[in-house]
């Protein structure tokens, strides 16, 4: 039985599709070149393997999953955001703030959406608050929040910021954790555990109707090792090729 009264399992299953299509990226097999195009840290990796007691082929196994991480991170940010497409009174805009809703008196809230608390530094924090304060000082009768998918608390708060050694907050600018947003669009307290209960429901149901959804075969490691058996020498090949002393080592 569905009991989502705010969207229907159409919807949900059609977001939660889309959502997927974004990981089709990270499915494919990782090549050499792939996996260096940002170059590769081979110190970084010395001290990894050392302190974590891993060997160099398990570290490079690590950063393999790590860069699937980053850009599934992102599609998760898709996700939070592009739901509100199906939620009644709430805007995706194409640019500017993630998601708008207009509440029943005709009146806005302007929404900054986050994946975790601790996501933005001081930097971030301050410009994206400048934002929403000329936002309510354009129109006096907005509210901006920022939207945390994975906050600290549960919670509806103010939000208080520094900002040149000074401290500021405005009613109408509050900290939000994502139940509580959930809450206010849809008047439904559970509305964003619903939305969690279904979720592995429909992406098996999603897998099980497209078998191409296979990982490929990453190549990196038995490349690496064409270059140099020695996977740290390889590893150093890779970065510092044309450094002084390196060269030895083809």
């Amino acid at each position: 039985m569905w009991n989502l009264n705010f969207i229907t399992r159409e919807d949900l299953k059609k977001h939660i599709k889309n959502t997927i299509s974004t990981y089709e990226r990270t499915l494919d097999g990782i090549d050499l070149n792939k996996f260096n195009s940002n170059i590769v840290d081979p110190i970084k990796m010395v001290f990894d393997s050392k302190v974590y007691r891993k060997s160099f082929e398990e570290v490079i196994k690590d950063e393999l999953v790590r860069q699937r991480d980053k850009t599934n991170s992102n599609a998760i940010g898709y996700f939070h955001q592009n739901m509100f497409k199906y939620i009644k009174n709430c805007e995706v805009p194409d640019e500017g703030f993630d998601v708008i809703y207009t509440k029943y008196d005709g009146n806005k809230i302007y929404i900054e959406m986050k994946n975790k608390h601790n996501t933005m530094n001081s930097s971030s924090s301050q410009k994206t608050y400048m934002r929403m304060q000329n936002k309510i000082i354009e129109d006096d009768t907005a509210e901006c929040f920022l939207v945390e998918a994975i906050a600290k608390n549960s919670q509806n708060i103010i939000w208080k910021v520094s900002l040149d050694g000074e401290r500021f907050e405005n009613e109408k600018i509050r900290r939000v954790s994502m139940d509580k947003f959930y809450e206010i669009v849809t008047g439904d307290k559970d509305a964003f555990y619903k939305i969690c209960e279904e979720l592995p429901i429909l992406i098996d149901e999603i897998i099980n109707e497209n078998k191409a959804l296979q990982v490929g075969t990453d190549t990196v490691i038995s490349e690496l090792k064409d270059k140099n058996p020695d996977l740290l020498k390889a590893l150093y090949l890779l970065a510092f090729n044309e450094y002084e002393g390196f060269k030895e080592l083809k």
